[in-house]
């Protein structure tokens, strides 16, 4: 089992992919980092050698922010754009789309199960 940064790699995917299971690497990232240590990006993971796979690991540890680091990191730069009062931040404080997406219609995701808002009238009628 080959384990880089916490997190467990699948063996049997090329190595390509199975790189992208830590979060923080993706394809591109993927196929530099195996560039860089020579592997082919067809080949399985569990067919790497294991001097390979190290040099693997210690070029995602140098130069790469993943998994918690990237978190906090992501995290941190949240809470700034909240406290400086940003559009950006009062955004994420109110729960809504950030990167200029509409709201009218769309936003179901951010904004939770839709809830009619009504009078009240019939409801109050109702009771009485």
């Amino acid at each position: 089992m080959i384990r880089i940064a916490g997190v467990n790699l699948p063996e049997n995917k090329r190595a390509v992919i199975a790189l992208t299971y830590l979060e923080g690497i993706g394809i591109t990232s993927s196929k530099k980092i195996l560039s860089q240590v020579g592997v082919s990006e067809d080949e399985r993971l569990g067919k790497v050698a294991d001097d390979k796979i190290e040099k693997i690991r210690v070029i995602i540890e140098k130069e790469y922010s993943v998994e918690g680091d990237l978190r906090v990191e992501t995290q941190n730069n949240i809470k700034r754009l909240k406290n400086i009062g940003s559009y950006r931040g009062v955004r994420h404080i109110h729960n809504l789309p950030v990167r200029g997406q509409r709201t009218k219609t769309n936003a179901r995701t951010k904004r939770g199960k839709k809830v009619t808002v009504g009078s009240g009238r019939k409801k109050a009628a109702e009771k009485t």
